[in-house]
Formats: structure tokens, C-alpha cells, sequence
């Protein structure tokens, strides 16, 4: 009789056993399987066909339509149909990246104006469209003579670089569109006006 009990005890441990590592195989078969489901569901949304440079209008045609996994972040980036008529970029948006809501806003939104800049020196051959960049200005105490330069524009964005024969970097001076914060307009159209000697140089920590 004491046989018999202690082996019902042994085959009743035996079955939790048995039991209990069969909920843990289930248990871990519906983690995989709920992972590699979230790993296949993926989102519509935008991603930049070229670099758009802070202020440009975003267009369709500047825009591709891509299916990324995102889980979380799906609702950071814009999907097709979201952006309003109209829309700026708010920063510049590299070429590939994805484009999140924040990137985009109305003209009335942004900060910033577009200038052309006359610089006095050469521009550098790292200098492109959407590269972030600093104005120096030195201004003419007379004839020949200028003062040292300092900092006039702090962080400002190239648009676009205005050249007959596309050799900036090889010009005494060139033309550079650049967009500018709007508290920073009026010194900058003060020292063009005076004929103040500008420079454009890459800010510290480069394109955006």
C-alpha cells in the first residue's frame, strides 16, 4: 500500500512536470511567433526622393512612397496624404531619409528667409545645397583696409550656389542663396548694404 501511494505521488509530480514544460514551450512558440508578426508589419510613408534644403516646398515629385517596419515610430513620420498644400521644409531633409512630421511646416511656421550672399573670398569645395554654414564679416574701415572678421550668421543653410561654370570653389567670390534666420536678416542686409567683406565657411558639425 505505501508502494502504491508513493508511486502515484511520483507520477502525479511527474505530470505537473510534464505539464507546466509544456506551458513554458507554448508560452515561448507565441513570443516568437508574436515577434516575427510585428517584424512583417510595415507602414506607408515618405521618404525624401532628393535633399531638400530648409524652406523648399515639398512636392510630390521630391518625394518617394517606401514600406518600412517601424512599430512605435510609425506615427513620427509622414505617410502619403498627410502633408497640407503648400508645406516647407522646416530643416533639411537628406536625400533617403524618411520624413518625419516634425521636418515639415507652413511657410507661416518657419523662422527663416532666403538671402543671396555676395561673398568676398572663395567658397569651399564642401559647400553644397543643404550644407549648414556660418557668414563672416569684416567690415571696410576705408579704402583696401577692412577690419577682422567676426561671426555675422551663426547657422545658415545654402540653398543653392549661383555659378556660370560651376567651379564655386575656384571663384575669388560667388553668389550663395541662403536661408537665414529671420532675427539675423537685418545685420546681414546691413553689412551687404555697406559693403562689408562676407564670407560663407561650414559650420561646426556640418550638414544637418
Amino acid at each position: 500500500m505505501v508502494v502504491r501511494t508513493s508511486l502515484r505521488r511520483r507520477l502525479r509530480r511527474a505530470d505537473a512536470r510534464v505539464i507546466i514544460g509544456i506551458v513554458l514551450v507554448l508560452i515561448s512558440i507565441a513570443g516568437v511567433w508574436s515577434v516575427v508578426s510585428a517584424a512583417r508589419q510595415t507602414s506607408t510613408v515618405l521618404s525624401a526622393a532628393r535633399t531638400i534644403v530648409v524652406g523648399e516646398p515639398v512636392e510630390a515629385d521630391d518625394l518617394r512612397v517606401v514600406e518600412v517596419a517601424l512599430g512605435a515610430a510609425d506615427e513620427i513620420y509622414a505617410a502619403p496624404g498627410t502633408l497640407e498644400p503648400g508645406a516647407v521644409a522646416a530643416r533639411t531633409i537628406p536625400a533617403g531619409e524618411l520624413v518625419p512630421r516634425g521636418a515639415v511646416a507652413s511657410p507661416d511656421q518657419l523662422a527663416a528667409t532666403t538671402i543671396v550672399v555676395q561673398t568676398t573670398n572663395a567658397v569651399p569645395g564642401s559647400v553644397s545645397a543643404g550644407t549648414r554654414v556660418e557668414v563672416w564679416s569684416a567690415a571696410e574701415r576705408e579704402r583696401g583696409v577692412f577690419a577682422d572678421p567676426r561671426i555675422l550668421v551663426a547657422d545658415a543653410t545654402v540653398r543653392a550656389l549661383q555659378s556660370s561654370d560651376g567651379l564655386v570653389a575656384q571663384q575669388r567670390s560667388a553668389a550663395v542663396e541662403l536661408v537665414v534666420p529671420r532675427a539675423d536678416v537685418g545685420a546681414l542686409l546691413a553689412a551687404i548694404g555697406a559693403g562689408d567683406a562676407l564670407s560663407v565657411i561650414p559650420a561646426a558639425g556640418g550638414d544637418r
